[in-house]
C-alpha cells in the first residue's frame, strides 16, 4: 500500500493528520475545562472519530442541553458521511470486514484525498493511510489536550480551530483547477453562507452538498440514483 504513495501525497496526509492532532489538543482541553473527566475526550475521539460532532456534543452539554439533544445534533453533523460513502468508488473499499473498518475511518480528509487520486490503487492507499493516521492523531491530540486542560484556560486564543478549514482548503486547491469543481465549490459556499444565519450548526454544510447536483450535467444527473 505504501508503494503507491508518492512524496507529495504522503506530505498531504502527514499535514492533515498533524493539523487534526492539533485540533484534538483544543478539543481535549475544552472537555476538561468544561468539567468532563479526562478519559472522556480520548475515548470519544477513538470511538466516534469525528471532530465536528464531538465538539457539538460537548458544546450542547456545556450549554445545559440534554444528552439526547447532544447526540441528535452530533448525528446530524455526521450525516455528511452518507454522501461521502456514496462518493467513494466501490473498488476502493473491499467488501467484508474491511468495509466495516473503513466506515469507521471515513472522515473529511481521507475522502478528499482519496477522491483526488487518479486511479484505484492510489485512492485505496490514500484512504486507508489517512484514515489510520487520523485514528492515531485525533485521540493522541485529545489526550494531550486533556492533560493540559488545567493549564490552558482560553483555548480559542490559540487559534487551533482555524487549522482544520485551512488544511481542507489546501487539499481542495488542486481539484479547483477544473471549472466544474470551482463552480460547485462557489455554489456550495454561497448556499452555506446564506443558510448559516437561519439554521443550526451543521445544517448549512449539508445543504451545501446540494451544489454537487446543481452543477452536474444532464447526463450525470440521469446517472444519479
Amino acid at each position: 500500500m505504501w508503494r503507491t504513495l508518492d512524496r507529495s501525497l504522503l506530505r498531504g496526509i502527514v499535514l492533515a493528520c498533524l493539523a487534526v492532532g492539533a485540533i484534538g489538543v483544543s478539543y481535549g482541553a475544552v472537555c476538561v475545562t468544561e468539567g468532563f473527566p479526562m478519559w472522556f475526550p480520548v475515548l470519544a475521539a477513538f470511538l466516534v472519530l469525528a471532530a465536528s460532532s464531538e465538539f457539538l456534543f460537548v458544546g450542547v452539554i456545556s450549554a445545559g442541553g440534554s444528552p439526547v439533544a447532544a447526540v441528535l445534533v452530533a448525528l446530524l453533523a455526521n450525516a455528511r458521511h452518507l454522501p461521502y460513502g456514496l462518493a467513494i468508488p466501490p473498488r476502493v473499499i473491499q467488501p467484508g470486514w474491511r468495509r466495516v473498518v473503513a466506515s469507521h475511518l471515513m472522515n473529511d480528509e481521507s475522502v478528499v484525498l482519496a477522491l483526488a487520486q487518479p486511479d484505484v490503487p492510489r485512492q485505496r492507499s490514500a484512504y486507508w493511510v489517512c484514515g489510520v493516521g487520523m485514528l492515531i492523531c485525533w485521540p493522541a491530540g485529545a489526550l494531550l489536550g486533556a492533560l493540559a486542560g488545567n493549564v490552558i484556560h482560553d483555548t480559542d486564543a490559540l487559534g487551533l480551530d482555524a487549522m482544520f478549514p485551512a488544511v481542507i482548503l489546501a487539499l481542495m486547491l488542486p481539484a479547483l483547477r477544473e471549472r466544474k469543481m470551482r463552480r460547485a465549490a462557489l455554489a456550495g459556499a454561497a448556499v452555506a453562507l446564506a443558510a448559516t444565519p437561519f439554521l443550526p450548526s451543521g445544517l448549512p454544510v449539508l445543504l451545501a452538498l446540494g451544489a454537487v447536483f446543481l452543477n452536474a450535467t444532464p447526463a450525470e444527473q440521469e446517472k444519479t440514483p
